[in-house]
């Protein structure tokens, strides 16, 4: 079980995008990596096409590692180690180490 989903919301630890937020739209789970809006960017030349009309250099998100990213707890609002933790239902949880609060 990934510690790290798509949907979630993390903060980059290391890198030239050090100390950002953002939420993960995609995980690659066999490299190890993750797609997050608006971190990692690189530029992308378009040609110009019917359907897009206006072409030109593009910013599009890239592949993260997923240790570089770590995930963001919204009830201590830091950057936070995640654990996991059987409800009473016996469905199992993650949760915050530090707030103990349910992710």
């Amino acid at each position: 079980m990934l510690k790290i989903k798509k949907g979630d919301y993390i903060q980059v630890i290391k890198g030239k995008d050090r100390g950002k937020k953002a939420k993960i739209l995609r995980i690659f789970r066999q490299e190890g990596r993750a797609i997050a809006e608006a971190i990692n960017l690189a530029k992308k030349h378009k040609r110009r096409t019917q359907q897009d009309q206006k072409g030109g250099i593009v910013p599009i998100e890239m592949p993260i590692s997923l240790s570089s990213l770590m995930l963001f707890c919204k009830g201590c609002n830091k950057p936070t180690r995640a654990g996991f933790m059987a409800l009473k239902d016996g469905t199992k949880s993650r949760i915050c180490k530090k707030c103990r609060e349910v992710i």
